[in-house]
């Protein structure tokens, strides 16, 4: 799979960068997936419902509370990585139906190698763009659509505009539910544009994050839940609030203030995501 680094530790080139496998010294069969030195994805290969990145266990709870346990849902995964969610939702929600877009195909064939998932009909992997998979996609198909696309650690400019989020609206039942992992740092223009731009066509919102991250001050992953319909607002804040890593929740009118009239973005004027701060990102080795 390309040039190794002691027993088990693997790099290899995919088609967005250098990718690069690194088993967890904590829990046996487990691994971090990094592109670029940014960590993408941990997997548990003995137990898909083990979650490490905090942000990746506030999209869970999500899709744990819009539906009733163990029920199956149709699911659209805009970005694969190592198919965390996806795993996590098999595991969760036996007989649910997934497709899981992902542009690097070469990423795909070194996951599907190494960290191979549980053989299922139900769950289809595509190489694909997040956009043209959406514009591919019949209306009222799903029941949760998660993005989670990052290419250099930036989310790509034509997944942040009005008329994206306007093709989930479009491809969400009356009453699905959007999350999209937002990464943004002070000032959080970024996230605050974000939150204008997908409440145009989704409402219903609200916002989970570390306190620090909300507030402005530092950079961190925040989790968008949108819909037509009021998401789960009380259960996500006790989910939150217990987590290994305490985070809170935004909605109504601190939502409101936190994007403070932040201008929504279209296709026109659209941008890449804040970048990380050089040096953020480090994996034990």
């Amino acid at each position: 799979m390309g040039r190794r680094r002691g027993a088990d530790r693997a790099v290899t080139q995919v088609d967005t960068g250098q990718a690069e496998l690194v088993p967890d010294p904590d829990r046996p069969g487990s691994w971090t997936l990094l592109l670029d030195g940014a960590p993408q994805s941990h997997v548990d290969l003995t137990d898909p419902t083990h979650l490490e990145f905090e942000y990746v266990r506030r999209l869970a709870a999500a899709i744990d509370l819009v539906a009733p346990a163990g029920a199956p849902l149709r699911v659209l995964h805009l970005g694969g990585g190592a198919l965390t969610l996806p795993r996590y939702v098999q595991a969760t929600r036996p007989g649910s139906t997934q497709r899981v877009s992902e542009v690097d195909g070469a990423l795909v064939e070194l996951v599907r190698r190494e960290l191979p998932w549980p053989a299922d009909p139900r769950l289809r992997v595509r190489v694909a763009d997040a956009r043209a998979t959406l514009a591919s996609s019949r209306d009222g198909s799903y029941d949760v659509v998660v993005a989670d696309v990052f290419a250099g650690a930036r989310t790509p400019a034509h997944l942040t505009s009005a008329e994206y989020a306007a093709e989930v609206a479009r491809v969400l039942r009356p009453d699905g539910c959007y999350l999209a992992n937002i990464a943004d740092g002070p000032p959080l223009r970024h996230a605050r544009g974000q939150v204008a731009t997908v409440r145009t066509v989704l409402p219903r919102a609200c916002l989970v994050g570390d306190a620090a991250v909300l507030r402005g001050r530092r950079y961190g992953n925040l989790v968008l839940v949108a819909s037509r319909v009021e998401p789960p607002v009380p259960e996500l804040t006790r989910r939150a609030a217990g987590d290994w890593f305490p985070g809170r929740v935004l909605s109504g009118a601190e939502l409101d203030r936190f994007a403070g009239g932040a201008p929504v973005v279209h296709d026109a004027d659209a941008t890449d995501s804040t970048p990380p701060p050089p040096g953020i990102f480090s994996v034990r080795r």
